[in-house]
């Protein structure tokens, strides 16, 4: 069997749509977006995972006996600290991370708000000649 099919009129000048600078300008930055908002969606699942791990940690020290210290990670080195204080610096830490996935899912929205208004235009203009679409 052959792969040829027979164009109607409409979808003949569709693929007949010419690409100017302008529009290659959109579809790079289209590009560049798309890279950025996997790298960004990448960043938050870490951080997300991270904040989980330091709920866990939090759940852990409340059943610890308060009067043996624990040993604390600072840096690359463990300390041994009263089991109050290491509570404070995981939810310090908790507090910190909050702020970045706030910071993160901001971006994310903004770099999906960018895409979109790229991909609405790129749509106006070649229609089903260009896929924009994740697989």
């Amino acid at each position: 069997m052959s792969n040829i099919r027979v164009l109607n009129q409409k979808a003949e000048n569709d693929a007949d749509v010419e690409v100017s600078w302008g529009d290659q300008k959109k579809i790079n930055e289209f590009s560049k977006l798309n890279a950025k908002i996997d790298d960004l969606e990448e960043q938050y699942a870490k951080l997300k995972q991270e904040k989980e791990y330091l709920d866990d940690v939090a759940m852990e020290l409340e059943l610890a006996d308060e009067d043996e210290p624990i040993r604390h990670k600072i840096g690359d080195a463990f300390v041994h600290v009263p089991v109050s204080e290491a509570l404070e610096r995981v939810a310090k830490d908790g507090e910190t991370l909050d702020l970045r996935l706030e910071t993160l899912k901001s971006d994310i929205d903004s770099v999906q708000a960018k895409m979109s208004d790229l991909k609405k235009d790129l749509y106006a203009k070649f229609g089903n000649s260009i896929n924009l679409e994740k697989d």
